[in-house]
């Protein structure tokens, strides 16, 4: 709850989408988009902190991602370095643990080292947990987690009766963290993507047409007063908010 007495979501996860469009809309190439993107990122990781929500996830590369023309996936990374660079210490004096996750083995050596850094220097933090999904795909992470499942049978280390809903959820991406109260998507599409498939089974679902760049505090706040105001059920009845999920 917060000092209103608003149930505030946990964790909130984020489609940062509409940077493209953002730099037509202003007659800057797409690259322009994509920096004007990274600004809102400062200011929603900064509201997401003082609003109380204990983790973020922000989906910034997705595993079809790759599929882009050369230099724009080339440009893409490069930024992710310059915000790794600007914005780790800051993040580090504000008490925010950062993560990446996804498939790390398609990045650059060198982005897959800053990562290791950033994710070491901020380890210790409690603030919040900021988490990157980058080179991610919801289907990936429950293949790789599907696979981590198999080699520990084989190696004797579980059996294979004992894969159930509670082993997949602990070896998806995430395993640590609770699974999404608040899902937000901008740009105005309705889809989830390929985005933490698994984790967003109970997830409220809020779609938004404010284009990414222009995604700030206020927009993230009309969010949590949306959900606010849900009544989440789990598949019980009204007024039993607080029940597990109904499988």
């Amino acid at each position: 709850m917060n000092a209103a007495g608003k149930p505030v979501p946990a964790h909130v996860a984020i489609i940062m989408d509409g940077n493209g469009r953002w730099a037509a809309h202003h007659g800057e190439p797409r690259h322009q988009g994509h920096r004007a993107g990274a600004d809102s990122v400062r200011a929603v990781v900064e509201a997401a902190a003082r609003a109380g929500v204990s983790a973020l996830t922000l989906f910034a590369f997705s595993s079809e991602n790759w599929r882009r023309p050369a230099n724009e996936v080339g440009m893409l990374m490069e930024l992710f370095l310059r915000v790794l660079d600007r914005e780790t210490d800051r993040l580090h004096e504000n008490g925010i643990r950062l993560s990446v996750i996804g498939d790390r083995a398609q990045l650059s050596d060198k982005l897959q080292r800053r990562c290791a850094a950033a994710e070491s220097l901020t380890a210790g933090n409690t603030r919040m947990d900021l988490n990157i999904a980058a080179s991610y795909g919801g289907r990936w992470d429950l293949a790789q987690a599907a696979r981590t499942l198999a080699e520990e049978v084989e190696r004797g280390e579980r059996d294979a009766a004992s894969i159930d809903e509670a082993a997949l959820a602990h070896t998806v991406c995430l395993g640590h963290a609770p699974e999404p109260d608040l899902f937000i998507r901008t740009g105005g599409e309705q889809r989830i993507s390929n985005f933490l498939l698994w984790q967003l089974a109970y997830t409220e679902l809020y779609f938004t047409d404010t284009l990414w760049p222009d995604f700030k505090a206020p927009e993230l706040q009309t969010a949590l007063d949306w959900f606010a105001s849900r009544e989440r059920r789990f598949g019980g009845l009204a007024g039993a908010s607080e029940a597990a999920p109904d499988a």
